[in-house]
């Protein structure tokens, strides 16, 4: 069974997704922005939501988390919890 660790950035709209984009592009820490701008509770540890499994989240974010390079930011990814910014940090 497959398994990915992942963390991710929540935020309530896409222009504020696309300006951390930006920022992170800039050389911005994921982590930091992380804990200063996200509305999920992961925020506290840099937005790192731990090891899962498919299914255990959304259907749009397990089709990035499952899908998408490791190491590489995606986003803005709607979802009804807002717009997320997404980084697979390891897929097994």
């Amino acid at each position: 069974m497959a398994i990915a660790d992942a963390r991710h950035i929540l935020v309530d709209n896409e222009k504020r997704c696309q300006e951390l984009i930006n920022e992170l592009e800039n050389g911005a820490s994921f982590d930091e922005l992380a804990k200063t701008n996200s509305l999920c509770s992961s925020k506290t540890k840099g937005g790192d939501l731990g090891t899962f499994s498919p299914g255990k989240m959304v259907k749009e974010f397990d089709l990035v988390v499952f899908s998408a390079d490791v190491g590489v930011i995606y986003g803005p990814v709607k979802t009804e919890f807002g717009y997320h910014l997404i980084e697979v940090t390891y897929r097994g």
